[in-house]
Formats: structure tokens, sequence, C-alpha cells
């Protein structure tokens, strides 16, 4: 195998099929990056079993040539090694070459480098995901999505089903659950392709972050296909494979209050640096516990004590606030996190008592599990 091919296109490349491999791995050719180049062009394949990512850089695009093969062929090596070495290269184009016994030769300017690879014959071969149902969705949708959700899931794998995030698909309408049992995100959206069947997934939360770093709002749309236990995400030069979560994920419907006591409403970026200077104080108590107090006129009251180091309060100006008067504690932690998926709207907090799950939502929200985001109290009052 030989060819050369243009650097800043291949360092591209290596970066993103690089967050799909783990140096924890069980298989040790999995420590590695896949390389192989035929008559269409050059591709990299990194896995960890979990999730596979396979980066295509064409020989020419947009008339410029990419990639100028000699000998097609495969390769593969060491990742950590590989990526930092493409990373430093002096040149803007790279020569690799594979010899004898997996022998590989780097060269750029006045560069050179040999590493010894495996054989490709060796690396395991990609999940098919070809037959199943292909599901269209724009791509700031799906950030915003992952967004709204992935930081609910649970970092404890007691419950592994709750390490991911559940899509439903029904009538049309992809609903995206995460919950840890202390808190819960949901995000619906209507989809523009018709879809006949339901399905219910869970998909890993790493696998779903992952995907969000490497997508460009730049591009318009991206392809879901569901099949075989994996879901595969196809951009125009990217494939992401991950597998789903086996289990069946819990009824999160009945978590959500049905009557409130209490309506808060109030700007979420206010509200969040609020709580923000609040956690400063309070970091260091095991449930970074900030207390809510309503008070006259409709401000709310701010505040955190922590006997080591002090105690801090503010008052915080709502919009309004009807209802019962509240005192409410909360993990400031999880409050910030729900209040970041609003974008600095302004939102309506129910509350159905002081030990009662509370809900955020987007203020006059049309449709009411458009953003949804709950919240379970500390007990401290």
């Amino acid at each position: 195998m030989k060819f050369v091919i243009q650097r800043n296109r291949l360092v591209q490349a290596v970066n993103e099929v690089t967050r799909a491999i783990s140096s924890r791995t069980t298989i040790p050719i999995l420590t590695g990056i896949k390389i192989t180049v035929n008559d269409e062009g050059v591709t990299l394949t990194g896995s960890d079993s979990d999730i596979s990512i396979e980066a295509f850089i064409p020989l020419i695009e947009n008339d410029e040539i990419l990639v100028e093969v000699e000998n097609f062929g495969g390769i593969v090596l060491q990742a950590n090694y590989f990526s930092d070495i493409v990373r430093r290269l002096p040149d803007d184009s790279v020569e690799l070459e594979v010899t004898t016994n997996y022998q590989t030769n780097i060269r750029s300017g006045q560069a050179s480098f040999n590493l010894i690879g495996l054989d490709p014959a060796e690396y395991p071969k990609l999940p098919e995901v070809t037959a199943g149902k292909s599901i269209q969705i724009p791509i700031s949708v799906l950030k915003n999505i992952i967004r709204q959700t992935v930081f609910a899931v649970s970092a404890i794998e007691v419950r592994p089903v709750l390490t991911g995030v559940n899509w439903m698909i029904k009538n049309n309408v992809l609903t995206a659950v995460a919950t840890d049992s202390h808190r819960l995100a949901l995000r619906e959206i209507p989809l523009a392709t018709e879809i006949d069947e339901e399905y219910n997934i869970v998909i890993p939360g790493k696998s779903l972050s992952e995907l969000n770093k490497i997508l460009d709002e730049g591009t318009d749309s991206i392809e879901m296909v569901l099949a075989n236990n994996q879901i595969l995400f196809k951009l125009k030069d990217l494939l992401f494979y991950s597998r789903l979560l086996e289990g069946s994920y819990p009824d999160t419907s009945r978590l959500i209050p049905t009557e409130t006591k209490s309506d808060l409403i109030i700007n979420a970026k206010s509200f969040l640096q609020a709580i923000d200077r609040a956690s400063l104080l309070a970091r260091e108590n095991r449930n970074n516990v900030i207390k809510l107090m309503t008070l006259e006129n409709g401000q709310v009251e701010v505040s955190s004590n922590s006997p080591e180091v002090g105690n801090v309060s503010e008052k915080v100006f709502s919009q309004s606030f009807t209802g019962e008067e509240l005192k409410i504690s909360f993990n400031g932690k999880y409050m910030m996190d729900a209040l970041r998926a609003f974008d600095g709207a302004d939102i309506q907090i129910s509350f159905s008592g002081t030990m009662r799950p509370f809900v955020l939502r987007p203020k006059d929200a049309e449709n009411p599990n458009e953003i949804l985001q709950l919240i379970t109290p500390v007990r401290t009052y």
C-alpha cells in the first residue's frame, strides 16, 4: 500500500475516528486505526465495540486532488502514536507506505517515521446496518436534542439502561428522555420523515456526546438508520455507529406531576446566574444544596449555607409568582444543567409541594413536552 494525501484532511479524519478508540479495550487491535485505500479514496476506522466511526477521504473533491494512490491495501496503526505523528508533520502532504511485515513508513518534508503495523484482516468487521428504516433530521435539531437531554443520564452503571437516552418514535414524533432517577430531561420534536412503525430504543449517553462533538452546525441534515440493535448516523464522508442499550427503559410519564400548587415565571439566564453564584459556597456540600424561598412582590430568595465556609443569599426578581408560598431545596448543579437547556429564554417553573418533583418548561409553550426538565427536591426544611 502506498499513497500521498493532504495532511489537513488526514488530521481531520484521524481526529474524528479517534473519538471511538479507547485504551481500556479488551481487544488489543482496537487500540489502532484501520486505514484502507481503494480506487475511491482512503477510509479510516476507529472502534471500541460500542462506538465505531468510519471517515472517508475521496481521491478528488471539488476538482482538487486530495489523495494520489500508487498501491491499494490496508494497515492498522497504533492510534496514539499515529495521531500524534500526523498532527506534528512539517509539510502539507503526507506519504504513507506499507512494506513487508506491516512495516509502515510515514514521510512528510524531511521527517520520516517507521511504525510497526498490524494485519487489517484481523480488525473486527463493522456492524451491518443497511436494511433498517432511514430517518432524516436537521443537524441543528439533533445537536439541540442531545444538548438538552444527555446531561441527565446516570453516571452510575447500577442500572445500565439509565446511562442512555430513551428515544421513542410514534406518530411521526421523536421523544428523547434521560433520567438518573433524581432528575429528568425531555425533548419532543415532530419528524419530517413519514414513519409508519413505532420505535423505542436507548442510545448510550457517551455515544451521543461523542456524536455531538463531531457534528458541524454548517451541514444541513443527517440520516439515521436503525437495525440489528445498532443505530447508524450517516454524513457525507462519515459513518457513526453505536450499539443500543439492552433492557426496557422505565415509564417516565408517571413521574411528571399533573397538578401544581405554585408557578414561577422567571428568565432562565438571570436565574442561572443567581444559582451559579449561590453554588460558589455550596460546592462543599454533598448535594450542592441551594434553597429557594418566595418573598413578596414576585421576588424569590436564592441562598446556600456551608458551615465551614459561610453563607450567601440573593434576591431575584421574577416576572410573576402565583399559588402557595414556597420553601424548597434542590441540587444546584441539577438546576444549572436544566436552566442551560432553555438558552436564556423565559421559563415557567411549576411546583407541587416542597417534597414533590418540580418541572421547568418554556413560558407559554404550545406543546408542554417540547422541552421539559424535572428535578427532585432535597430534604432540608
